[in-house]
This record gives structure tokens, sequence and C-alpha cells, in this order.
């Protein structure tokens, strides 16, 4: 059995995963606000960060997003490899596309464009992350074999573990774990001074560790689904794809398991990546690829996920799009005349019209073929 020229459950989880970032947030958000009930109040909770430990499903977000960066990399070096290029071909483009996402980040959240430097952070977006993780990611999946690769990551986690427990901030114990003392946010200070995110409670440069490891998860996710060696003796099923699906459960499951035991003696905190975050998150990331891998590419049902397929093959794109250009505002225009009956629930109204507007962009730019890449 062939294996599919693309695999359309990525560009569906991908675009599963946009989609709260464009405002799909935003409607459930203004939903829960107008109708106040308690289901509702439970969705919202869940698509709002956790003020420091914990996890919510909107945590999930910027991980998936690193998750799926990395389930890329064995698909498209593959391609570059076959077609006879050089590392030194690919590292040079590796390091193009890092250079552009990094600036891109600036662009977006790091208020580049304020041309202020007292307003100016060196790194502060989740294309910022994204560029870091995939450089390393790049270099260790080209230069190691899998073997490597998997105890190499599984190192990455333990150093900064230990670097977290046993490392203090001056004047204070080692293992402190609190959003303001924390020797992630120590050592980000000291790197950055004046140009660090403070004060957040997000730290970018230890975190780093955490990143090249959240995108090898996917690295090792999409080497589950190109392997011709998945085969499980106890099942019956001789479909491979059935295998695959299987492994990447079962891979899921193992890192879920993981990081709620890690999380027992080391809380799980997104503001800082620690190592319970990347098992957990990484964990449930691949347990939605096996959902959707299942669903889309094994039984076929695709139809379903043409929306989601639209947004997740200019990711980049929109992602830029809302960041730069206020849709909400748009939105307002065309629709501000509905206040006056609507009340409560025009803000649900506004917020899918903006999701409207996005959205019909990228169909527009999907029709046209027009699909833009870094």
């Amino acid at each position: 059995m062939e294996k599919p020229a693309r695999l359309m459950s990525l560009d569906a989880l991908r675009g599963f995963d946009m989609f709260w970032i464009i405002g799909g947030e935003n409607v459930f958000m203004a939903l829960s606000k107008a109708s106040n009930n308690g289901f509702t109040n439970a969705v919202a909770e869940q698509l709002d960060h956790v003020p420091w430990e914990g996890f919510h499903f909107y945590d999930l977000i910027m991980p998936l997003f690193l998750f799926m960066v990395g389930m890329s990399i064995p698909f498209s070096l593959s391609k570059r490899m076959a077609s006879g290029e050089s590392h030194k071909q690919i590292y040079l483009h590796t390091i193009k596309r890092v250079v552009i996402l990094f600036l891109l980040g600036m662009v977006c959240q790091c208020n580049l464009l304020s041309l202020d430097p007292s307003k100016f952070f060196v790194i502060h977006d989740t294309l910022q992350s994204i560029a870091i993780g995939y450089l390393f990611s790049v270099i260790i999946y080209t230069r190691l074999n899998l073997k490597y690769q998997l105890i190499l990551t599984s190192g990455l986690l333990v150093v900064y573990w230990a670097i977290l427990q046993f490392v203090a901030v001056p004047g204070y114990a080692a293992g402190l774990m609190t959003p303001e003392i924390n020797i992630a946010k120590y050592v980000e200070h000291a790197v950055f001074g004046q140009f660090d995110d403070a004060p957040s409670a997000y730290t970018w440069f230890l975190g780093s560790l955490g990143f090249v490891a959240t995108v090898m998860t996917g690295v090792f996710a999409s080497t589950i689904i190109r392997s011709e060696k998945v085969n499980f003796k106890w099942m019956t099923s001789p479909n491979p794809f059935m295998h695959k699906t299987i492994a990447l459960l079962i891979t899921g499951l193992a890192l879920v398991i993981a990081g709620q035991l890690a999380n027992i003696w080391f809380p799980i905190i997104k503001h800082i990546w620690n190592p319970s975050f990347v098992l957990f998150s990484s964990g449930l990331s691949v347990l939605l690829m096996a959902l959707f891998y299942y669903i889309i590419d094994v039984k076929g049902y695709q139809r379903w996920a043409f929306w989601l397929k639209v947004i997740g093959m200019n990711s980049i794109a929109i992602y830029m799009a809302v960041h730069l250009i206020d849709f909400s505002d748009i939105a307002q225009n065309l629709v501000f005349g509905f206040e006056q009956y609507l009340n409560e629930y025009y803000a649900v109204l506004k917020a899918i019209v903006r999701l409207g507007i996005e959205y019909g962009i990228l169909y527009y730019l999907y029709k046209k073929g027009t699909f833009i890449k870094v």
C-alpha cells in the first residue's frame, strides 16, 4: 500500500490548531460571557491559560504547533535528500527559514515595529520557539540515527530538569519554582537584560531545551508513520496504517502517563516549558495526531476536514495576518447595527464574523493555489 503524497491529517490537525489561534477561542469565550451557564463557562475556562502550575486545553495550542513542525521534518528532508541536496545546502536553507521565522516573531509580539528599544523583547513569540526547535531538530535528524535521536532528546529533558531542580537563584533555595523566582527566569534576565519580556512569567532561553524536545517528539511521530517496520504480531489487521495508528496511540499514552507521573514531583509549568510539560503536552499531541490520522488517512473520511485543511495549508500567513490586521475592527464595522438587537450576544456575532472574514481570505488563497510558506 503506497503512502499518500501528502499527509492530509497533518494539514487538518494544523488547521485545528490554527482555528483556535485565529479566533475560535473568541467565539466560545463570547458565548460563555453571553450565556453564563455551567457548560459554556467550563469550556471558556479550558480556553484560557493556567496562571502558573497545571494544564488547560489552551495550553496545548503552542506545543501542538511545535510538534507538527517536527512532524514535517522527516517528510520535507527526505525529499530534499532524495533530490541530491547536500547537508550544507539543507543547513543553509534551514538557517534561512530560522532567521525569517525569528524576525516574523519579532514583528508579531516583540514590538519590533514600534521602533522603541524600551518596548522591545528579543524573544516572545511562538514562531521564535519554532525557529529554535526546528534548527536543532534538523541537525539532530540529519546527523543521528533514531537510537541516538531518542537518547539526545531524553538527555535534553534530563539536563533541563537538573538545572531547574539543583541550580539555585542567588539568595534562594534550589528548586524554587514561583512565577517571580525560578532559575529559568533568573537566567533569562541575565542573558537578555533589559530586552527580556519581564514582567511576564514566560521564559525562553533555558526553555529552548524543551522546545527542541517538543519538536523532536513530532519527528518521532512522523518516523512511526513513515516506517515500514511497524508491525504488531498480536494484531489481526493486515492494514499497515492500522499498526501505525496503534503505535501512535501507545506512544501518546506513554508520554501522557510519564508527564502525569513527573507532575507529582515537578509540576507542569508551561511558562518555563519544563520537562513535565513537554512530556504531557507531547503525549496529547501524539494522541491527537493518532486520532486525525486514523479518521482521515486510515479510514478515508476526508471531506469533513476540508475546512481545516484550508486553514492548515496557509497557517503562517494567517498567523501573521491576525497579528498585523485588526479583523475584530473590520467585523465591528460590518455588523455594528446588530448590537441594539442582540445585546450580550452581539460579541458572539462579531467573533463569528471575524472568523468568517479570516476563513474567506484563506479559502480564496486555497482556491487560487496560493500557499505562503517560509
